[in-house]
């Protein structure tokens, strides 16, 4: 039982901890930049959009008003049968330079950007979701990444302005910080694995169809890395959106996320294969299904730690810690405060709540239920 729980405990520190300390140490030692310099390409930026009529004006304008030169940006909105007023609201805007593709009937993002891709005039394509606004020059700072001719995939960083008092703001807010921090050292060590699906880029020669119900922003990199180029994060290509204010609303995101990213996993399972993919490989493996893993361990750590109480003081020591964490973590998912542990329980409920949600997509992916369709954020 004491092997069972501490390898338990080892397998549900590893993604977070050891993996990123292992990144580190390579890309300190062997690491390679990206070689970045001033680089004017042209560029289509694809919005693809259902019942946006809310946000969809503002994120069309502020495409239309980057930093970048008009004679080589161009903007397609692709409405995947928009029903409350978005396809109105674009053909305002519809010129030489903005394009509408209406999907009828409802197919889905990926089928979204295979018809938008197929009619893009960019040499690079730049994804941004319906309700996010980048940085005025992020799309400029997007494309000096592609001079290196070794990359072949770019992202930026997602913010979410006041996300902050809930647990809900608190978790998104931290969870992002995280993952830019941890996408930066995979940069470094070779090449990211996922990345910010509202704020991406890719060499329009290196895009590929995708089946309508996978992850676009995690299958598409992969299968960028797996012609050879690099997927690299930016630090200084800025978005930003608006997060959810419920945690119910951001479980069920969650929730799908995760199930497409595991039918994405299978997807691309030869990627798994370290005899072939080597790095590739040992970071799919770490920074993806050894998260989404996670939930199992959890329950097999505190469950092996109730039966070790009492063997050990260390025990009794790990088995009041998990205790803490879950009594913080449900206080935080009530919205009780708590005098300077607040953040420590807001924390703690996004992670469970997360965690919980990887374990419910699970379950729906092991009985084949697939999501290929979307709703504005919340759904």
């Amino acid at each position: 039982m004491e092997t069972f729980f501490w390898f338990s405990l080892l397998l549900l520190v590893y993604p977070y901890f050891v993996y990123p300390t292992v990144i580190w140490f390579w890309g300190a030692l062997f690491g390679r930049a990206v070689n970045r310099r001033d680089y004017q390409p042209t560029v289509t930026v694809i919005i693809p959009a259902f019942n946006e009529a809310q946000h969809i004006e503002s994120t069309l304008t502020n495409k239309i008003e980057q930093h970048y030169p008009a004679d080589k940006l161009d903007i397609i909105v692709v409405s995947d049968e928009s029903m409350d007023g978005t396809d109105d609201i674009v053909k305002k805007y519809v010129s030489p330079r903005v394009r509408l593709i209406r999907q009828q009937p409802r197919a889905g993002k990926a089928a979204g950007l295979n018809k938008a891709v197929a009619e893009a005039r960019g040499e690079i394509v730049v994804f941004s979701d319906a309700n996010t606004q980048f940085d005025l020059d992020s799309i400029a700072k997007m494309v000096e990444n592609f001079a290196d001719p070794g990359v072949g995939y770019v992202t930026g960083s997602m913010g979410f302005p006041g996300a902050h008092g809930s647990a809900t703001g608190t978790g998104i807010s931290a969870y992002m910080r995280y993952e830019n921090a941890l996408r930066e050292l995979e940069t470094r060590y070779w090449s990211i694995v996922g990345s910010n699906g509202g704020v991406d880029a890719i060499r329009k020669t290196l895009y590929r169809d995708i089946p309508p119900d996978q992850i676009t922003d995690f299958v598409l990199p992969l299968h960028v890395n797996s012609t050879g180029h690099r997927v690299v994060y930016d630090e200084r290509v800025l978005a930003w959106e608006h997060p959810n204010e419920a945690m119910v609303s951001e479980f069920r995101m969650r929730v799908r996320v995760a199930l497409r990213a595991l039918r994405g996993l299978y997807y691309m399972r030869a990627l798994l294969n370290p005899l072939r993919y080597g790095r590739l490989s040992f970071s799919l493996w770490s920074h993806k299904a050894a998260r989404y893993l996670a939930p199992f361990f959890m329950v097999c750590a505190l469950f092996s730690n109730v039966a070790l109480v009492g063997e050990a003081f260390v025990y009794s020591l790990l088995m009041l810690a998990q205790l803490i964490c879950y009594t913080l973590a449900l206080l935080g998912l009530r919205g009780i405060e708590l005098p300077l542990l607040g953040t420590l329980a807001r924390l703690s409920a996004y992670f469970v709540a997360s965690n919980a949600a990887f374990a419910v997509a699970m379950f729906k992916w092991l009985r084949g239920e697939k999501m290929a369709v979307w709703k504005p954020r919340g759904g």
